[in-house]
């Protein structure tokens, strides 16, 4: 996604996958645990109105190059159309007859005008594929709309290809539109964007960071804590984001430039040192149940374009097949091996423990139903950079009613942000302080499973001592081992200037906040919680150890 076609740096808006599929029978991981899955995922335009370079035979040529090199190197694919390129029988042609071992086809759910006309609805947009929020996507429709969307989408798709899709997905989707593909289609899986801020207009942020979740019903962006109140269709997050270097992209801005997989860009995907990194540390770095990414490209960015980041990526991705270092698979095929293995949201770890550019950062990426984390390493320092709690009762603003703006915004309740709570010259965090705030200095981390869904990751100070940080799926503990001294510390959330916070009580064994008129508690279940000069706040441990709850 993300960028501009006349200078190949703009960002795109589109959403991501539905699907007709041959089952792939799927690779066993080398150890037997945790496997790597990749879905090689192309989505596929009718139009591109933003360059006259861009024809219909340059976008249709973009898509038989993407299937003649997959089926020479025999990796099954992912292609899902907008409505406008379904109706098209080339693509038809194209995709029924390819030689590729497993070939699914599904929906890019971006609305077009052959889409809306063919529902009886009025178009709004600029041309006949609009990139606005408010148009483009399913947001910009009432819920009465949308189902009229998905009905005209699936009766079509069904006459043409004999099935309805079993993927879905988007840039971002409303859980309106999603339900109702589950409970009436019954779709198999999706997908949506990575995180981003402000990049094409979108913002989502705060979210399950990579792998999948099952959404709430009120939010699609929101992973449920009950199996009763999430939609039981996975949704993988897209596009392969740098785990150090993509969230501070743009910092001290509103908008984020991109570090992805995606094939088109040169200090990601288009770069074979970077792409060796990348899957270095998916394939060889600590996980926890499974690690994900998602390779391919839209057609807007023209074969002219991707081909030298597919030419790198491609071949490596069959080479680590061939080791069972990873599953290559289809969207379906992902989606129905989550479902059997996870009744609720897994937790899920992804893990950088190298620096592709020798600056000596790390990083740990931790999700669960609950919440999110990241713990960053930089200059012998550490923080946490984020922290974002999950709660199914928060509705989008999109759930009952159509969005009104060419923007859009999906996100979760914020405990900690270094991105949002950041300036250029402060960077926002939960740091380990001693007894004057200062912070610590550390070694390098060493990160362990301790359990099935249980994560730790210990990491020493330069004076002796030992720090653990234990991720739960519904508590966060710190605690420090002694050493051959002991040493006073806290943990201490500090933000920039003038930035608009969410807390609105700070106790002594609590956090109360509220984020877009949504109250929500962090209990400090072993620790103390105070108020202190040049801070946010200040978690002093009791018995060398803070425990957070996350529920």
């Amino acid at each position: 996604m993300n960028m501009n076609l006349k200078n190949r740096l703009l960002l795109v808006s589109i959403f991501c996958t539905m699907g007709m599929t041959c089952a792939a029978v799927p690779n066993k991981n080398k150890t037997g645990e945790a496997p790597r899955i990749v879905n090689i995922i192309n989505f596929i335009r009718q139009s591109e109105p933003r360059d006259a370079a861009v024809t219909e035979d340059v976008l249709y040529e973009t898509v038989a190059e993407q299937v003649k090199q997959l089926s020479a190197y025999q990796l099954p694919g992912t292609f899902l159309l907008q409505y406008d390129a379904l109706i098209n029988p080339r693509y038809e042609k194209l995709l029924k007859n390819n030689a590729m071992p497993v070939c699914e086809i599904g929906a890019w759910w971006e609305i077009t005008q052959p889409h809306v006309e063919a529902a009886g609805l009025k178009w709004r947009g600029r041309y006949s594929w609009d990139w606005h929020a408010d148009v483009g996507f399913a947001t910009g429709y009432s819920p009465a709309e949308r189902e009229k969307l998905v009905d005209v989408y699936m009766e079509k798709f069904k006459s043409i290809f004999g099935k309805y899709p079993a993927s879905v997905g988007s840039w971002f989707i409303d859980a309106h539109s999603l339900a109702y593909m589950y409970d009436k289609y019954h779709i198999t899986a999706s997908c949506n964007c990575k995180d981003q801020i402000g990049t094409d207009g979108y913002t989502l942020w705060g979210g399950y960071w990579n792998q999948a979740y099952y959404p709430s019903r009120k939010n699609a962006y929101m992973p449920a804590q009950n199996e009763a109140a999430q939609i039981a269709v996975p949704i993988f997050r897209m596009l392969g984001s740098d785990p150090i270097y993509q969230y501070d992209n743009g910092l001290g801005g509103m908008a984020q430039g991109v570090i992805t997989l995606e094939p088109v860009y040169k200090e990601g995907g288009a770069d074979r040192r970077w792409v060796e990194w990348f899957l270095r540390s998916l394939t060889e770095d600590p996980t926890l149940n499974f690690n994900y990414t998602q390779a391919g490209q839209e057609n807007s960015f023209t074969w002219a374009g991707m081909k030298t980041g597919l030419e790198i990526q491609i071949p490596m991705l069959e080479s680590l097949r061939k080791q069972n270092k990873v599953r290559v698979e289809t969207l379906e095929a992902s989606g129905k091996w989550f479902k059997e293995q996870f009744a609720v949201t897994p937790p899920t770890a992804f893990s950088a423990l190298s620096d592709v550019r020798d600056e000596g950062n790390k990083t740990v990426w931790f999700n669960s139903r609950y919440y999110r984390a990241n713990l960053l390493w930089t200059n012998h320092l550490f923080r946490f950079r984020d922290i974002h709690l999950f709660n199914e009762n928060f509705e989008s603003d999109y759930l009952t009613k159509a969005g009104t703006s060419d923007q859009c915004v999906y996100t979760t309740l914020p405990l900690v942000d270094g991105f949002m709570w950041s300036s250029r010259n402060e960077l926002a965090g939960l740091r380990i302080v001693d007894g004057n705030g200062k912070e610590l200095e550390f070694g390098s981390p060493t990160v362990n499973q301790l359990a099935k869904n249980v994560m730790q990751v210990q990491f020493p100070t330069t004076s002796g001592q030992l720090f653990s940080v234990i991720l739960y799926e519904d508590r966060l503990e710190v605690s420090c081992a002694k050493g051959k001294k002991a040493a006073a510390w806290a943990l201490e959330l500090k933000a920039a200037a003038n930035k608009e916070l969410p807390f609105q009580e700070i106790a002594s064994n609590h956090l109360k906040a509220s984020y877009r008129g949504f109250g929500y508690t962090v209990a400090c279940k072993e620790g103390n919680v105070k108020k202190a000069e040049g801070c946010v706040f200040r978690i002093l441990p009791v018995k060398n150890k803070v425990v957070m709850s996350m529920i």
